[in-house]
């Protein structure tokens, strides 16, 4: 069992209050759950409307389907409207 966790920063150009980054993120971490049945959570910059990062983590038979599955989130969260990915990292364990 190889368990995957996936850090991502988004920036939320259009974002002015917390509550339109609330409505961006949450949109964003229903569909990944959803699609994915992967666990999501903001890790970091709560306090600001422009920033984000989400920790995501998902367990697998094998890493090569740990980094398959995270290649498909990383696309999705690409092509999210409202949001820019500015980096992310994956590890195994």
């Amino acid at each position: 069992m190889i368990v995957g966790v996936l850090t991502v920063d988004l920036a939320l150009y259009d974002a002015r209050t917390l509550k339109d980054k609330r409505r961006v993120i949450l949109s964003v971490k229903d569909r990944l759950r959803n699609r994915f049945n992967v666990a999501v959570s903001e890790v970091a910059f709560g306090d600001s409307p422009k920033r984000c990062r989400l920790g995501i983590a998902t367990v697998c038979n094998g890493s090569r389907g740990v980094h398959s599955q995270f290649d498909q989130v990383v696309d999705v969260i690409r092509q999210s409207a409202g949001l820019t990915l500015l980096e992310y990292e994956r590890e195994t364990f």
